[in-house]
């Protein structure tokens, strides 16, 4: 399958659109590479609404799992979602979705086709859920804004439970903008995201935490975000064609905000050059998630911070400009783990502790 999927990307580069992905998707080849891809997970034995894992479908063979998948995406009702809530470290809970084993292998067949389009026309400073990057990519290209571009004034925009919130006719618009023209694949996303909860009802917005999709789904409505910031200053087309780094010299004579993002799923940061850009690009940041993407944000955890005098929390680490030494040579980011990465790990630690003392003494020979 991976030809295929890298000529969906050659593809969706080239701007083409896509009408005919039902028939790649329920093909035999992406059904077994789902059902091998969902076997290796250890989510796979999580019980969904119908008590079923994946050690009742390891029952069937090949030729009954990709007759089945065949026939739920001829013919898609999705079954309820088991809901579950996973204690956080602040005592609060986070609510999880958590789909039947089928609905999940039916979600690992279209994320394998969708994946490879969306990747093509993702920003290239989105880093959560995506193949071969990471928090650390993320964090270095934070420090990098600080280190190397000499960026210190950061805006925090905290979104009001993205996960719960996400307006689903928007992202069903967002998918046909990328270029899934499939009407029949989008009636089936359509249904996912509609798919009952348990002892909740039919949801009107969100993707569940805990669907195969979800972070896929996430990224695409966030994706426009990462353009729109973009293009104020990091991809701002001009009409003359600068060579490197000229164009950005010709746009600090302009009257455009020097603004650059780095997101993480839903935790983003926007580094800009002078706290009135800072100040601005917050308040027009905060406009476009209630305008365009219909989401909510905190303003009391929304905020403009100096980091050459205070600290940002991002992902797990409180980022800080210091001094270089003891000259004026300039400022150097300076991370440490945050209090609440701190007694998380402490916690792991402890467990892990009581574990190897539980073990008996190996006999040393």
């Amino acid at each position: 399958m991976q030809s295929c999927f890298d000529n969906l990307y050659a593809r969706s580069v080239d701007g083409q659109n896509f009408y005919d992905l039902m028939k790649l998707i329920s093909s035999n080849e992406n059904i077994r590479l789902a059902y091998r891809n969902i076997k290796r997970n250890t989510g796979s034995k999580t019980a969904g609404t119908n008590k079923l894992t994946i050690e009742d479908v390891k029952d069937l063979s090949v030729e009954q799992v990709t007759k089945k998948l065949e026939h739920m995406l001829s013919a898609y009702e999705p079954e309820k979602v088991r809901r579950v809530f996973i204690p956080k470290a602040n005592g609060k809970t986070r609510p999880l979705g958590i789909p039947t084993i089928w609905d999940r292998i039916l979600q690992q067949c279209i994320l394998q086709v969708l994946e490879p389009i969306c990747e093509a026309k993702f920003h290239k400073h989105s880093y959560g859920f995506r193949p071969n990057r990471n928090t650390h990519h993320a964090k270095a290209r934070f420090e990098f804004l600080i280190n190397q571009a000499g960026l210190y004034h950061c805006i925090d925009v905290d979104i009001k439970g993205f996960f719960d919130n996400v307006n689903h006719s928007k992202l069903l618009k967002q998918l046909w903008s990328i270029g899934i023209r499939d009407k029949a694949l989008l009636s089936i996303i359509s249904k996912l995201l509609k798919a009952e909860i348990e002892r909740e009802g039919i949801p009107t917005k969100g993707t569940p935490q805990g669907g195969i999709l979800s972070p896929l789904l996430s990224n695409i409505v966030l994706n426009e975000l990462d353009w729109w910031v973009s293009d104020q200053w990091e991809s701002f087309k001009t009409t003359f064609k600068y060579k490197h780094p000229g164009k950005y010299q010709a746009l600090k004579k302009s009257h455009l905000k020097e603004c650059f993002i780095v997101r993480y799923a839903d935790d983003f940061k926007i580094l800009c050059r002078t706290r009135s850009q800072a100040i601005k690009m917050n308040y027009a940041v905060k406009d476009f998630l209630k305008t365009r993407l219909h989401l909510e944000t905190s303003d009391e955890k929304s905020q403009v911070i100096n980091l050459k005098k205070n600290s940002s929390e991002f992902l797990g680490f409180s980022i800080k400009a210091v001094r270089k030494g003891k000259t004026r040579m300039g400022y150097v980011a300076q991370s440490n783990m945050t209090k609440k990465a701190k007694s998380n790990a402490l916690i792991k630690i402890k467990e892990a502790i009581k574990v190897i003392q539980k073990k008996p003494c190996m006999e040393t020979v």
